[in-house]
């Protein structure tokens, strides 16, 4: 489903910077040869993702779901010199063509990549992170909220994505999917907790921003 009409999303990506040629080339290749490539955050996420962690300026950085390493590397433009991101994905697949973009962008010593469960990883992490962006398998968005919240510092983001699904989330709650029910469930435990501040974004497929108290 698209929210926007294709020529107001032209008009967007017309005010607003150029897609890297290395991001450009990791966006064709996901959708060339990798199932699902509606995963990817593409050009305008992306750039918003970037402006994102160059206003916070990050010493860490952690990502859930990193699909084919787009985002980590827009996110990583904004840490600060020595900083850190952390990546996880199950995919194991997935681990030899993250790695190859993410040296090419020069940044295999500031991206670390973790292949396996999110659940078991997380937990072994030494850092407190600045920001937190969840973008992976939506029925246990809520256990990663309240796995990576202790590590999150105080005025620390958590971003999570596809919080809107393609418009599922108006269904009625009876005739929701596993899915989309819990991503539906995720929205409203962070909009009930009196500890973030936070705002829903319609960029894409919807971005849910809070921030710790």
């Amino acid at each position: 489903m698209d929210f926007l009409p294709k020529e107001i999303e032209a008009y967007a990506l017309d005010h607003s910077d150029a897609e890297p040629d290395l991001l450009n080339r990791l966006n064709r290749e996901t959708h060339l040869k990798v199932n699902m490539p509606r995963m990817l955050s593409g050009h305008l996420q992306g750039l918003v993702l970037q402006m994102f962690s160059k206003m916070l300026q990050p010493k860490a950085i952690l990502e859930i779901g990193t699909y084919t390493g787009y985002s980590a590397i827009c996110l990583a433009q904004g840490l600060q010199q020595g900083g850190r991101l952390h990546t996880i994905d199950i995919n194991e697949e997935l681990q030899s063509m993250i790695l190859r973009y993410v040296k090419e962008a020069g940044l295999e010593n500031t991206i670390q990549l973790h292949i396996g469960n999110a659940v078991n990883i997380v937990p072994t992490l030494k850092e407190d992170f600045d920001l937190v962006f969840i973008d992976a398998d939506k029925e246990n968005y809520s256990l990663y909220y309240d796995l990576v919240f202790p590590k999150v510092k105080q005025g620390g983001y958590i971003i999570a994505d596809n919080v809107l699904w393609s418009g599922r989330i108006l269904d009625s709650p009876m005739k929701m999917d596993v899915d989309t029910k819990a991503i539906y469930d995720y929205a409203n435990k962070v909009q009930q907790d009196i500890r973030v501040e936070k705002v829903l974004l319609p960029i894409r497929d919807g971005l849910l921003i809070a921030r710790k108290k």
